[in-house]
């Protein structure tokens, strides 16, 4: 069958922070793409890194959230020009169903290992994937030049990794040989020779890793027979053009202004004009009069596309199979914001717009499902995991939403008549002192430990299998035990019969009992009950979570309460009333620390927690009541 040598498609995957955006920013500055963007602002400059990560949230947090795809132009060993496409994937394991898609537009990937760490949990997630797929592997050890680099054993954990997942799987021994590239994305170096751990490679730039690209990864294989046919991977949009469909080409050639079959996920298929054909060269995407086998590009003119829908031949019209993911873990309800203070911050409060907004997002997020609850202006969201969702809350807010969002739980299944819940892998680095701390916070969450290591440099790392959730929560109390010095990461493993009851929050809340505004004189004797929440100023309402108590209990309080004024002087009257600083939540936190009869209400200025039922009188009855005999 015919081939594309002038084009090849690879993803770059690996484990959270183990530098993928960094080593493609150096990759596109040493092939000139930076130089050659024509892109307004700054996002475009050759001095400006992790250009990749174009979205608010993903610069602010330093993680890449949506897969996303580059070009750049080299020539091969006689000098042939060759277009690599190279696709930039998320890290973390909640954004897992980006690198699925990922990985259906490419024909081999680059996996990226930290030469510290090592091989995580998102690593065995995104090579199992790919070996899945028969794709062939790169492996590029990265981050060669830091002090506690252990190259050597981090290959060799690689290799036991790879048989692991190989004998999973079923698959040849002869998966096993693959090329090994030593890099330094941050200085943009390569070598196909080992560095000594703690120094950067011998080669000044990153050729030996392009060759090896150019060597290893497949060029594009087609049938040159068959009509067009071309699948959606991926959507964005343009100010200009509306809503992009950004596909794979599989087969067949497409025009700039032709008419295509558009198969559609319901099995419909309706005939439509590309108003406009685009392709990626740096960080930019140009108008081509054409496109074929192999090339990755971007369609505009079909307002309503898909992920995973088909543009055909419209003679012939042959969809592709769907692309498939995996099933959600966690879920959260999602509402209008029922609170007395609703109104006040955001512009958008009804569900109308909350539920055309989600909607939309289901079009671009194939990880995400939503499902209608008893209520009609609540909605379950499930996702892969609390990040996913904390991030669609964060987005929501940011674009003037006011919402409620409930306690995560997790998404159960009924496997063979038995109730079964998801279980994660979690892996821990963390100084050794805290190992007995976090073996007991662990056990309590039903952990079942997998592994120990003890390393010489007084850290250790444990492997465990824990219900997701024990794991929510958790990861406040991890930062907590480790000092904030411990590493978690933990991505899904499967599902297994229900573990049983599990121990909830050790603490409770303590809450207003009246509206109005929390006052210093209120909160300094307040504050021996427990950890305050809010600041001094807060305007509070009745059943507004505004700390939390010392015991296990909840307890309603009155954090309004002024001192009296009197013509009495006292001698202490001078002395200043110093309060502890209060603990203010993100809405991460803030939806760790739930508990099952809160929630938490989003605006677009602040986050608060709150009981599910604001009157207390009616939480006292449910609280009191007997069951009956």
């Amino acid at each position: 069958m015919p081939t594309r040598n002038d084009l090849r498609n690879v993803a770059i995957i690996a484990h959270v922070d183990h530098g993928k955006t960094t080593l493609v920013d150096a990759l596109l500055r040493q092939a000139g793409a930076l130089g050659r963007s024509k892109g307004e602002g700054t996002d475009n400059d050759s001095t400006q890194d992790r250009v990749m990560d174009s979205g608010e949230l993903e610069r602010e947090r330093g993680i890449t959230i949506l897969a996303k795809n580059t070009a750049i132009h080299l020539h091969d060993d006689e000098g042939n020009p060759v277009i690599v496409n190279i696709v930039d994937t998320p890290g973390h394991a909640d954004f897992g169903g980006e690198v699925e898609r990922a990985l259906s537009m490419v024909d081999g990937v680059c996996l990226l290992v930290d030469a510290s760490e090592g091989p995580l949990p998102q690593t065995r997630f995104v090579l199992r994937k790919a070996l899945a797929k028969g794709m062939p592997v790169i492996l590029a050890v990265n981050k060669t030049d830091r002090q506690d680099a252990r190259i050597e054993e981090v290959v060799d954990e690689t290799y036991e990794l790879f048989m692991e997942l190989l004998e999973d799987a079923g698959l040849p021994a002869e998966t096993l040989e693959f090329p090994i590239v030593y890099c330094n994305g941050r200085t943009g170096q390569a070598s196909l020779n080992k560095p000594e751990n703690g120094t950067v490679p011998d080669s000044p730039d990153l050729g030996p890793l392009v060759k090896t690209l150019l060597d290893t990864i497949p060029a594009p294989v087609y049938d040159a027979e068959e009509p067009l046919r071309a699948q959606v991977t991926n959507l964005d949009a343009s100010p200009y053009l509306g809503r992009l469909a950004l596909l794979r080409i599989h087969s067949g050639e497409m025009k700039n202004g032709q008419q295509v079959a558009w198969c559609k996920a319901d099995g419909t298929i309706e005939r439509v004009k590309i108003t406009e054909l685009l392709v990626t060269e740096g960080l930019d995407r140009t108008t081509a009069a054409s496109a074929g086998p192999g090339d990755l590009v971007a369609v505009a003119g079909i307002p309503d596309i898909g992920i995973g829908d088909t543009l055909a031949d419209p003679n012939d019209p042959r969809p592709l199979p769907a692309i498939t993911v995996d099933e959600p873990s966690i879920s959260i309800t999602m509402g209008i914001n029922t609170s007395p203070l609703s109104g006040k911050s955001g512009k958008k409060v009804t569900a109308r717009l909350i539920k055309n907004r989600l909607d939309q997002e289901l079009i671009g997020n194939v990880s995400v499902r939503m499902l209608p609850t008893e209520r009609p202006d609540t909605w379950e969201m499930q996702g892969r995991g609390e990040l996913a969702l904390a991030i669609l809350v964060e987005q929501l807010r940011r674009e003037d939403f006011e919402l409620t969002v409930g306690r995560p739980t997790v998404v159960t299944k009924e496997i063979d008549g038995k109730l079964h819940e998801p279980v994660e892998r979690v892996t821990i680095d963390t100084p050794g002192e805290y190992v007995g701390t976090l073996t007991q916070a662990l056990a309590s969450r039903r952990g079942r430990l997998e592994n120990l290591v003890h390393h010489d440099t007084g850290w250790a790392r444990m492997e465990y299998i824990c219900p997701s959730r024990g794991l929510i929560g958790f990861r406040t109390e991890f930062l907590t035990e480790t000092r904030g010095t411990g590493v978690l990461n933990h991505t899904l493993e499967g599902y297994e019969p229900w573990l049983g009851d599990m121990r909830a929050r050790p603490t409770g809340s303590l809450v207003a009992d009246r509206s109005g505004v929390a006052t210093t004189y209120s909160m300094f004797s307040l504050q021996e009950r427990g950890q305050m929440m809010v600041e001094p100023g807060t305007e509070v309402y009745e059943g507004m979570i505004i700390g939390e108590n010392s015991r296990p209990d909840d307890m309603d309080v009155n954090i309004t309460k002024e001192k009296k004024l009197t013509n009495m002087r006292k001698a202490t009257s001078e002395e200043l009333e110093r309060l502890v600083p209060p603990k203010i939540l993100n809405l991460e936190q803030a939806l760790e620390f739930c508990a099952e009869d809160e929630c938490v209400e989003v605006t677009p200025g602040t986050v608060r927690i709150r009981k599910v039922e604001l009157d207390q009188t009616v939480r006292g009855r449910t609280r009191n009541k007997k069951p009956k005999l």
